[in-house]
């Protein structure tokens, strides 16, 4: 659990510095609208990332084993990448920026890939199941925060950006540290024989499967309207209310730290009671409803209190929706082609996430900000009904894996 935790945090720890911190870094410096939702694009390995999981599954780096040796040069790329993210100036060399945050986006998809699939490997038993998901997705909010919270802070009173980004680079430390001394899992199944298995296997499995095209839309669909809520989420408290750095980062770093790891702590308490349906229903019911708290928000203005309760009740519900959905992923993951499987379907998941920049700042542009997350709650109710639906299926996933 502890290398969970670890390896958690240093999966989490890029992705705000593709997307929110290097959206406020963008505001700050002036970057137009547009082009900072252009700039949520550059999460697009997120969604591609199963195209080369397949090579992650069926070869192996020469040292540390099949999934440790990927993990640890995946990290140490990271590293560097960062750190050359750091070295550039918006103002500048905006399209190299671009480039280098495309470039870490790729080597951190690269990291969840196997990430994912070590976990998924050593999770074998549904109560294992609930508890490791729990800890891996409290280690990546954490580092979300730490990479945007306390990266806020740090630019704007301490460090400045480029100093930030140096910090932020050498905290993949952590999970060089931790792959490093942490044991290779041994999986009960051996792993493809060849490209071709590694390719073909995983999908023939998947599809062969009752219901699986129902599984791959309720995985879109399912944090879909937390997707549209939080994609211009640093730009509303900045631009749209006139918060400063320091006030988000304080808010996120007492405040948001706290709920998240209370969400996701609680959300795998009540997993072992609740059963995986009931969880992901009542746990997606709380994603939705959070969105109103930046309508209120959006209508009370500049307002430290309603700021911190906005923050920490989005913090509460998404991680506790987040662990669900994790263990969903994991449960419908195949040992033998686990880094395959979970990037196929964690890339679904993203797709909200990193396509819908460009169409939140055109709603928040022709509806303003109250009524753009207003309509973020309407967009989470597909996914509440598509599981409604799937409601049989999921509980005899459930049953299958418990018994197993």
């Amino acid at each position: 659990m502890l290398v969970l935790l670890l390896l958690g945090f240093s999966a989490g720890l890029a992705l705000a510095l593709t997307g929110a911190t290097l959206q406020a870094w963008l505001t700050v410096e002036g970057v137009n609208l547009e082009t900072i939702g252009l700039f949520t694009l550059v999460a697009q390995p997120y969604i591609y990332k199963f195209v080369w999981a397949p090579l992650m599954d069926r070869y192996s780096i020469p040292f540390l084993g099949r999934r440790r040796g990927w993990l640890i040069l995946t990290q140490i790329l990271l590293l560097a990448t960062i750190a050359w993210m750091a070295s550039i100036s918006p103002q500048d060399s905006l399209w190299l920026l671009s480039g280098l945050a495309l470039a870490v986006a790729f080597l951190s998809a690269s990291q969840d890939i196997v990430f994912d699939a070590y976990r998924a490997d050593i999770l074998q038993e549904a109560q294992e199941r609930e508890t490791g998901s729990a800890v891996s997705v409290f280690g990546y909010r954490i580092a979300m925060l730490v990479s945007g919270a306390l990266a806020l802070f740090l630019a704007e009173n301490l460090l400045g950006w480029h100093g930030t980004y140096l910090l932020m680079a050498v905290l993949m430390a952590i999970g060089i540290v931790t792959t490093w001394n942490a044991l290779e899992p041994v999986s009960p199944r051996a792993p493809p024989r060849t490209l071709g298995d590694a390719v073909r296997q995983p999908f023939v499995e998947f599809f062969a499967r009752d219901g699986a095209w129902m599984f791959l839309l309720l995985i879109v669909l399912y944090k879909l309207g937390d997707a549209f809520a939080a994609s211009l989420t640093t730009t509303f408290l900045l631009r749209g209310l006139g918060f400063s750095l320091t006030d988000i980062a304080l808010a996120n770093k007492v405040f948001g730290i706290a709920a998240a790891g209370a969400g996701a702590l609680l959300g795998g308490a009540m997993m072992v009671r609740l059963g995986l349906y009931r969880a992901l229903l009542v746990f997606g019911i709380f994603q939705a409803v959070s969105n109103f708290a930046y309508v209120a928000l959006a209508l009370a203005g500049k307002n430290y209190a309603v700021m911190i309760s906005a923050i920490a009740i989005e913090n509460i519900c998404g991680g506790m929706g987040t662990t669900a959905f994790v263990a969903l992923l994991i449960a419908l993951c195949d040992p033998r082609f686990s880094a395959t499987q979970f990037a196929l379907l964690s890339a679904l998941a993203a797709v909200g996430r990193v396509y819908v920049g460009p169409a939140s700042a055109y709603l928040v542009g022709a509806y303003g900000w109250a009524n753009f997350f207003s309509i973020t709650f309407l967009l989470a109710l597909p996914g509440l009904a598509m599981l409604w639906w799937q409601r049989a299926r999921i509980e005899v996933l459930d049953r299958t894996a418990r018994a197993a």
